[in-house]
C-alpha cells in the first residue's frame, strides 16, 4: 500500500519536504551535527564535495573524505528535530519516493552525532571527550512510537524510584548505543556513560534564572543515580531520540559529546570551539579506520 501524500510531503522536485534532499544526495554514512555553521567545520576536512543544500536549520553536505563517502547534516536543537530529520533520512533509502511503497531490502545507515554537552560529574572534565553508552529520554517524544522492544524497564523503574519522579512528566526510557558503532570510535581517550536527554535548555535541565522547577532538587538526584555500574555523566538535547529512533528503524548510531560545561564544579571551556574541533579530527579518523 502507497504512503499518502499528507503522511510523507515531497517537494515539488521529488525531495524530502524538510531536508531538501534526494536519495542520491546522502551517504550511508552521517555525521549530525546541532548547529548550520558545524557543517562547514566537518566538510572542511572532506577531500571532494559532491553536493550541499540548506532548508530552514537543516544544511547537508556531501563529499568524500579519505576516500569515505560521508554526509554531515545539521539537525538543529531538540528531539523534536530528530524526529523530523531521522524519519525523512529513513525514507530517503527506505521508501522508493515514486511508488511511496516500502522497499524490499532495507538499507541500514551509520550516524555519529558529533554534539557538545554539560558534565554531571566532577571527574569528567570540561575539554574531554564522552560516548553516550545509553541514553536516558527524559523528553517523551519517542512515546509516539511503540518502545516496547527498546525498553529497559528495570533501570527506568530504578531511576524514576530515586528521583521521585513526577508520574505528571514523560515515563524516562534507557536506549544503548550501537555496539558496532561504539567500537569503532572508542579508545582511551574517550569517557563513557549515560547520557541524559532533555526537552529543554533550562528549566528541563535544572538552570534556574526566573522560573522555580517543579523540582528544585531534580539534578542532584539525576547526579548521583547508578544502576548495575553505570551513572548518569552528561544532559544534552537530542542523544536519546536518535538511539531511540535508529534502534526502532534498524540503524546504527552513537553519539560523541564535546564536553564544554562542568555543571557539578560550575566550569566553563575557555576555548569550546577547539574542544569541538579536536572532537571532529578525532571522529573522522576512527570512521575511516
Amino acid at each position: 500500500m502507497s504512503i499518502k501524500q499528507s503522511e510523507l510531503i515531497l517537494n515539488p522536485d521529488g525531495s524530502v519536504y524538510h531536508l531538501n534532499l534526494k536519495p542520491e544526495n546522502i551517504a550511508n554514512d552521517i555525521i549530525f551535527v546541532g548547529d548550520q555553521d558545524r557543517v562547514e567545520s566537518v566538510s572542511s576536512h572532506f577531500d571532494a564535495i559532491e553536493f550541499t543544500t540548506q532548508k530552514r536549520e537543516f544544511k547537508t553536505t556531501t563529499g568524500t573524505y579519505r576516500g569515505k563517502r560521508l554526509s554531515v547534516i545539521s539537525t538543529g536543537i531538540g528531539p523534536d528535530n530528530i524526529d523530523i530529520v531521522l524519519n525523512e533520512l529513513d525514507a530517503l533509502v527506505n521508501i522508493d519516493l515514486k511508488t511511496r511503497k516500502l522497499k524490499a531490502i532495507l538499507t541500514v545507515l551509520n550516524i555519529v552525532r558529533i554534539g557538545t554537552s554539560g558534565s554531571l560529574q566532577k571527574d569528567i572534565p570540561v575539554d574531554s571527550f564522552l560516548m553516550s553508552s545509553h541514553a536516558l529520554d527524559l523528553n517523551g517524544m519517542l512515546h509516539s512510537y511503540q518502545i516496547e522492544e527498546i525498553a529497559h524497564q528495570e533501570m527506568e523503574n530504578a531511576f524514576v524510584k530515586h528521583t521521585n519522579w513526577s508520574p505528571k512528566k514523560a515515563h524516562p526510557i534507557l536506549i544503548k548505543n550501537s555496539t558496532v558503532l561504539a567500537k569503532k570510535l572508542m579508545s582511551e581517550k574517550i569517557y563513557t556513560g549515560i547520557t541524559a536527554t532533555a526537552g529543554g535548555f533550562y528549566g528541563p535541565q535544572g538552570r534556574v534564572l526566573r522560573l522555580p522547577l517543579q523540582d528544585a532538587t531534580v539534578n542532584s538526584k539525576i547526579d548521583s543515580f547508578s544502576w548495575k555500574g553505570s551513572r548518569i555523566t552528561n544532559l544534552e538535547m537530542e542523544t536519546s531520540a536518535i538511539y531511540g529512533l535508529s534502534q526502532l528503524l534498524g540503524h546504527h548510531a552513537v553519539s560523541m559529546n564535546a564536553i564544554i560545561a562542568n555543571r557539578a564544579d560550575g566550569t566553563f571551556s575557555k576555548d569550546y570551539k577547539s574542544v569541538v574541533h579536536n572532537l571532529i579530527e578525532y571522529s573522522l579518523s576512527k570512521l575511516v579506520e
